[in-house]
This record gives structure tokens, C-alpha cells and sequence, in this order.
């Protein structure tokens, strides 16, 4: 699996690339398939404050790619909410992927 963690106009600093992993771990605990994960994390020049950190994702895992986005006043806030979101594309992903097709029981003939 590749991790990428960039920022734009922002510095990632060991401990937020250290809380960035610590919440992809939830996504890749349910998903084991995953190829690659781009993260970037960037803060805009809004007069909003409020909408002002945001954090993006593209994952692409075995059969197509996810992406999810969030933006938030504080970054760690953005990175939660973006994780939650990457973590249901994926179950959901995981689970249109199985089979969930049974074999048909064999009944015994009875004499």
C-alpha cells in the first residue's frame, strides 16, 4: 500500500501525519485490498473562517477509486469528519464486492 500525505500551503508536521495514519488504520482494518492512498490537506485564503482547513482523499482500491473531501475550522476536526466518510464508501465498496450468492442446498431424496 503507497501513502501519500501532502499539504498545500501548509506544513505536515509529524504529529499530524501521525494522527492522519492512526485514522486511516480504521479504513484499512475493514478494506485489506487497498493500492494506494493520497491524502492532502490544505488551508484556503477564505474570509470564512469557518470552512477555511480542509482535507481531501483519493483511495483507490481493487476495482475503482474512492474520494472524499471535508472542510472544517480546525484541521484535525476536517481529518475526522473525512475519515468517517472514507470509512463508509469503503464498507459500502467491500460490501457490493462479496458474494453474496449461496449455493443452493441438495436435497436428499427420501425413499
Amino acid at each position: 500500500m503507497n501513502l501519500t500525505i501532502s499539504g498545500h500551503h501548509l506544513e505536515v508536521t509529524p504529529a499530524l501525519r501521525n494522527y492522519v495514519i492512526s485514522k486511516l488504520e480504521r479504513v484499512t482494518r475493514h478494506f485489506d485490498q487497498v493500492v494506494d492512498i493520497k491524502v492532502l490537506l490544505t488551508v484556503e485564503k477564505q474570509k470564512e473562517k469557518e470552512k477555511r482547513q480542509r482535507a481531501e482523499c483519493n483511495i483507490h482500491v481493487k476495482g475503482c477509486d474512492l474520494f472524499a473531501e471535508s472542510a472544517h475550522a480546525d484541521l484535525y476536526a476536517a481529518v475526522d469528519e473525512l475519515m468517517d466518510k472514507m470509512d463508509r464508501q469503503v464498507v459500502r465498496h467491500k460490501d457490493r464486492v462479496q458474494n453474496h450468492h449461496h449455493e443452493p442446498v441438495k436435497r436428499e431424496l427420501q425413499a
